[in-house]
């Protein structure tokens, strides 16, 4: 009985260290998506990764690469915050955005915990033929 316990303390005590991740992963999203609606890809800069901020290397790349290949989240309708998983040691949050034009999209963003707090490590556009808007 007391192993039960044990595992029932430990389960719960990981639940809520998820969902206090998911929280400050949630806010990072949305930190970035509302730098976005204001056109300060500087801001929106800052929440990328490191690795994609040596990748994109300015601001003024990043903004063409969001706004050639994401316009869903340079401008969304609709922001809907789906399951949160970690895998392999990797959060990643599903996000649904319905755009200005009434079209689902689901994303999954990669996350990365840095000294700096969570950054947003890649974002792949999923099949979204599942949902409607």
């Amino acid at each position: 009985m007391r192993n039960v316990i044990f595992a029932l303390l430990i389960w719960l005590g990981l639940g809520n260290a998820l969902r206090a991740q998911e929280a400050d992963i949630q806010a990072t999203i949305d930190s970035q998506l509302q730098a976005f609606q204001i056109d300060d890809f500087g801001a929106a800069f800052e929440f990328a990764s490191p690795n994609l901020q040596r990748l994109f290397q300015t601001p003024e790349n990043f903004q063409r690469m969001v706004t050639q290949g994401y316009p869903m989240v340079w401008r969304p309708g609709e922001v809907r915050y789906l399951e949160i998983r970690e895998q392999g040691g990797t959060y990643w949050q599903k996000v649904m955005i319905t755009d200005q034009s009434g079209r689902v999209h689901i994303l999954d963003y990669r996350m990365l915990e840095t000294d700096a707090g969570w950054r947003i490590n890649g974002v792949q556009i999923l099949d979204s033929s599942d949902f409607s808007a």
